[in-house]
């Protein structure tokens, strides 16, 4: 079964928050704007909605200036990420690697390059090419757990789970970092571990939706749904609050039917 999933590096390098796992049945699948859309604040959304509309508007701009100048690695990193957030991702793709083509040694044109590919959903190019945005001497922690979630896409968790350590030996108990951990070991089925560290991650930083979402996944997926809902359910109003616990519900019945089978 395909393990193809969208997937995108935020800054901090999340995995998709809230992933849809199945691996209780053998198979797991995700789509990133369905679980994030369902389970992400309603700020967070509208974040994404405001870059969007702001990436659109200055779309056009971009998109002369690169033609004036395709191979100015600044002007190819500025235009493949408004790309990249207006959904072009095989476009983004596609002028990220003519200018890699031409500044090979770049390291953010290859950043940039590895996290278009990763949302395009070629995960192991997309490893490879992040390993060349950093060298060992000077390691970037974002980058290592960009990679990390590359190879959780790819099913090699244990091998991603060596990222996640190795980003945490620069920045220990990076919340964002602790969030693909916990993902990692959630997709390995390994609940109780993925629990203790998605509740570090939640403890180091109340206030990110996408790791309370990740964490109140993980304590629905061992039955505690009444502790998942309070999570789901914090800093929003209650119709939202009454739609999330629904998204959340959902999700564990589908983790369930699964299971059942």
């Amino acid at each position: 079964m395909s393990k193809r999933l969208p997937l995108a590096f935020p800054p901090a390098g999340y995995l998709c928050s809230a992933v849809l796992i199945l691996a209780l049945g053998g198979c797991q699948t995700a789509g990133i704007e369905d679980v994030t859309g369902a389970l992400g604040s309603k700020r967070e959304a509208a974040a994404r909605v405001d870059a969007k509309a702001e990436a659109r508007s200055n779309m056009d701009a971009l998109r002369e200036r690169y033609r004036a100048r395709p191979s100015d690695p600044a002007v190819a990193i500025e235009y493949g990420k408004a790309l990249r957030e207006t959904g072009q991702r095989a476009q983004a793709v596609a002028v990220l690697e003519q200018a890699v083509l031409a500044h090979p040694s770049n390291k953010a044109l290859l950043a940039g390059y590895g996290r278009a590919l990763a949302d395009n959903g070629n995960f192991q190019q997309a490893f490879d090419v992040l390993g060349r945005a950093h060298s060992p001497n000077d390691p970037d922690w974002r980058i290592l757990s960009a990679q990390g979630a590359a190879l959780d896409q790819l099913g090699r968790n244990e091998e991603a789970q060596q990222y996640y350590a190795a980003a945490l030996k620069i920045v220990p108990d990076e919340p964002a970092v602790l969030s693909n951990l916990g993902l990692s070991y959630m997709l390995q089925n390994n609940l109780s571990k993925a629990e203790q560290v998605l509740g570090r991650a939640h403890q180091r930083n109340q206030n990110d939706a996408r790791v309370r979402a990740n964490f109140a996944l993980v304590l629905g997926l061992q039955g505690r749904e009444a502790e998942a809902e309070i999570l789901v359910k914090a800093d929003l109003p209650p119709d939202q609050a009454a739609a999330k616990v629904a998204a959340l519900r959902q999700l564990l019945a589908k983790k369930q039917q699964r299971a059942d089978r």
